[in-house]
């Protein structure tokens, strides 16, 4: 039985850096801020699609953003 994992980001520091508010990189990417919100919290995980979209908003990979738990 496959477990369910728990993937991390440093999005909120991300945006900060850049200086971006949640409802601006929400927008930007073409989510609501509630969305943006679950992801920065973790609650919630993005499509492979958005994760990129995200990560090539700040300028870096896709593993500066997101990390998965090496088991």
């Amino acid at each position: 039985m496959v477990r369910p994992t728990k993937v991390t980001n440093t999005i909120r520091a991300h945006r900060e850096a850049a200086g971006f508010t949640q409802a601006e990189l929400a927008g930007r990417v073409g989510v609501t801020r509630q969305t943006l919100i679950a992801i920065e919290q973790g609650k919630y995980s993005p499509t492979l699609e958005l994760a990129f979209q995200i990560s090539r908003i700040f300028g870096v990979g896709i593993d500066d953003v997101f990390q998965h738990p090496d088991h």
